[in-house]
């Protein structure tokens, strides 16, 4: 398939950035029949970092795998909170990792930070392991997949917990409800069910001075900065319109 033929398919089928589209699927595919099956599964929907197997991040290029949580330039807004205040040798934790993207990005920014990650998704733990030290990344629900000796230690725990409403989901995009884990996207009734372990569990884990810091929807923000005070956590709201980003930050 010729790239004018390849742009032309992809913009047919409602592919908005279809040029660049056509770019890295050229770039991935080994031959003309990979081409082929890649484009049939960008057109069917799959989305295109699933289909070429990476997703650019905060200047990396990580692996991605089929079913697991793509991750959006709006953590990007973590990454960059997190790191002013880590510095090498701290312990920093990405739960609910997905690929592992926000580890992976602190572990860039901040040489030296011990990251360790974890997910209740086998095949995230799995492509996680591809994008960090994979003796880092373990399996389990938030806190007790870590290890026990980290307890007290941690300068700054980052998580992209699942926090779209259940009733919800039916409304988001066909990318990301037909072909990301439900566990990556399903925060409950109200979508701070996860969000809850995540921020009650925090005290016991965060050292002194350590943070939590959690994305969430701008209309659910005052929740979450609700969940952070109850558990004796010093709380910030922080956006960023650029990324269009929203984070509650609780400070030990």
């Amino acid at each position: 398939m010729s790239p004018d033929a390849l742009v032309a398919t992809l913009r047919a089928a409602g592919c908005v950035f279809a040029e660049d589209e056509a770019r890295l699927l050229l770039e991935a595919a080994a031959d003309e029949t990979e081409l082929a099956l890649m484009v049939a599964d960008r057109v069917a929907g799959r989305p295109l970092e699933q289909v070429v197997g990476f997703a650019e991040f905060d200047g990396l290029r990580l692996a991605v795998a089929p079913g697991v949580f793509v991750p959006r330039l709006r953590s990007t807004l973590l990454v960059r909170r997190a790191a002013a205040g880590l510095r090498a040798g701290d312990v920093a934790v990405d739960l609910c990792c997905g690929t592992g993207a926000l580890g992976a990005a602190l572990l860039a920014a901040v040489p030296g930070l011990e990251v360790y990650a974890a997910d209740l998704d086998p095949a995230a733990v799995a492509c996680a392991r591809r994008n960090l030290p994979a003796d880092r990344v373990f399996e389990g629900d938030l806190y007790d997949a870590l290890p026990d000796r980290l307890r007290g230690r941690v300068a700054a725990v980052v998580a992209n917990a699942p926090y779209v409403p259940t009733d919800a989901i039916a409304t988001m995009p066909p990318e990301a409800r037909d072909h990301e884990h439900r566990v990556a996207l399903d925060g409950g009734a109200d979508g701070l069910d996860v969000q809850r372990g995540v921020v009650a569990g925090a005290p016991r884990w965060l050292a002194a001075g350590g943070r939590v810091l959690v994305e969430t929807g701008r209309h659910q923000a005052s929740r979450t900065a609700e969940l952070m005070t109850a558990a004796g956590l010093r709380t910030e709201l922080v956006t960023d319109d650029e990324v269009d980003g929203t984070a509650v930050v609780g400070t030990r």
